[in-house]
This record gives C-alpha cells, structure tokens and sequence, in this order.
C-alpha cells in the first residue's frame, strides 16, 4: 500500500510550489515546472483520506501519452517525463477556466437535464433525450477553475467574456484546441473499443505568449469513456453503459451518503476497497492505451522522485 499523497521537496532554483487537489507543482527558475501526480484521490471535489497505490503514475503516463499523440494539432507545455509520476514542462499562467467538452447526456449534464434544466453553461440542450444519449453536435460547457478545496462552478461563454476572464481572441483559440482534442481524443478512443463520452482541458499562456495545453488529458479522472460495444443495445434497454471513469468512485460515495455536502462524511475506504479501486485504474490504463501497465518501483516512492528529479535538472 505504498502511496505517495503528499511531498515536501526543495529542489535547486525552486521558488513556489502550488498543491493542486491530486497534483503538486514545484516552479523552477522561473522557467520550468515540476508537476507530481500524487496518489490522492478527489470525488465532488473533496480530497479522499487515503492514496490509491499507482494511481499517480497511472494519471501522468495517460496524460503525457497524450499529449504526445496530439502535440500536431495543438502545442502542449510538456518538456520530459523524468519519473513515471512526473511531467515537466514550460511555466505558464493558467486561464482560469476549464473547457469541458461533452458529446453524451452523461454526468454533470444529465443529473442537470433530469432536474428539469435545457440549458448548460449557456448552451442548449435539445428535448426529448435520455441519459447517455449522444448530442447532435459536441457541446462546451465551461466552468471557473476553483482555487483549493473550492467547487468548480458551471460559467457561460458571454459571463467569462464581459467579466474578462478571458479575452475574446483567447477565448476563440481555446475553443478551437478544444474541439480539436477532442476530435482526436475520440479518434484514440475508438481505436480502443471506446467512445469519449465528455472531457475537460485546461491552457495557460507560456511567457512569450503562446496558448498551450497544460495539466492532464483524456485520463480516467478528466474524462468519461463507454465501450463502444453494447452502447446501442444498452441505451435502447435504458440499461445504464458500462463505463471507464472514476465515476465508480463517484457512485459508490452517493451509495454511501456523500457527495461533497456540508456536514457530509466520507465514508470509510477499506484496504480491501482501496485495492480494488487501484486495480479499477490498472485496468482503466490498459483499456485507454492498449498497453500492459508496468508498475514501478515503489518501496520508497519519494526518494525515487527526488532522485530522478534532481538527476534531470542536472
């Protein structure tokens, strides 16, 4: 059960460090960026008291996989991956909106629609469907990026525009990265017996200017796939879809009262639970690559980083 849910380091040069709800950001010589993917876990928003074992590098290696195989259609802030739980890449400024992309009634969207609402972040959403089922065309529907422990709020494209979160001519590049991922994204997926069901992408601007993607993509914690098999006949049955995401996790905190609220607890996560939800990842991993996971070392995870780490920015 070795995890690694939180670090410490000082590495040469470092100036800040910022703690994320699962990844830890050390910024160097105010150049380059040191993210960690830990071993935490977050569901409605709220950090889980114990570590998933490999989750971290479950999360880094989907991640950095990714970017890699959409580095052609949109320019990403990735550098080097040093250690299986590390990226490293340019220092850039986030914007602070998160551009979540939807192709299915599913999620977020779906418990919107059942209460009633046809209208998402802005966007609508068209009468007569069910949960799961496929939008004509994908819809984006941002939300703020939430600093520490706060909720991500649902925000429409014209409240970020005349609040300035975002500037016009910014907020059209992001739209067009975010379409286009997820163009590919889909592409990937369905290489795999998949289907991208929704997704989000953050960007963040690097110093000379350019608009990058940065943090995480297409990974099991950013995003929701089914299996392409049975879809149809599922959604026909109103049989719910079988799906890779951490929404698992999700449901089984609802099953057992928590979903985030004031004055909720989260209830307790087993050894036994724990592992099976490790195993959850592994499987996640293999299903969204196509590749056996290999685990790495991890009888002292944190030297092992810092080792690696340090050994890079030699």
């Amino acid at each position: 059960m070795n995890t690694i849910t939180a670090t410490n380091y000082n590495f040469p040069g470092q100036q800040s460090v910022y703690k994320g709800k699962v990844r830890e950001v050390y910024t160097i010589n105010n150049d380059l960026l040191v993210m960690i993917a830990t071993d935490r876990l977050s569901a409605f928003d709220v950090v889980m008291p114990k570590g998933i074992p490999f989750k971290g590098q479950i999360l880094n290696q989907i991640a950095t996989k990714m970017m890699k195989a959409t580095e052609d259609l949109v320019p990403n802030w990735l550098i080097a991956t040093p250690d299986p739980n590390v990226a490293v890449g340019h220092l850039c400024e986030p914007f602070k909106v998160e551009m979540v992309i939807r192709g299915y009634l599913s999620g977020h969207a779906a418990r919107e629609y059942k209460a009633g609402k046809r209208i998402l972040c802005g966007v609508p959403m068209p009468e007569g469907m069910k949960e799961n089922d496929k939008f004509p065309e994908p819809i984006i529907t941002p939300s703020t990026k939430a600093d520490n422990g706060a909720h991500d709020e649902d925000i429409t494209r014209s409240e970020i525009l005349s609040e300035n979160i975002v500037s016009e001519e910014d907020y059209l590049v992001l739209e067009e990265y975010t379409y286009k991922l997820f163009q590919r994204g889909t592409e990937i997926a369905a290489e795999q017996g998949l289907i991208l069901v929704d997704t989000k992408y953050e960007f963040g601007k690097t110093k000379d200017g350019k608009i990058v993607l940065i943090d995480e993509i297409h990974t099991p914690d950013s995003s929701r796939y089914f299996y392409v098999d049975g879809y149809e006949e599922r959604q026909e049955n109103n049989e719910p879809q079988k799906q890779l995401s951490k929404e698992f996790v999700r449901q089984w905190l609802i099953s057992n009262g928590f979903q985030g609220k004031e004055g909720q607890q989260i209830p307790e996560m087993t050894d036994s639970y724990i592992i099976s939800v490790s195993e959850r990842y592994i499987e996640l991993y293999e299903k969204i690559t196509g590749e056996k996971f290999q685990k790495a070392e991890v009888s002292n995870v944190e030297e092992r980083i810092k080792d690696n780490v340090l050994t890079y920015l030699k």
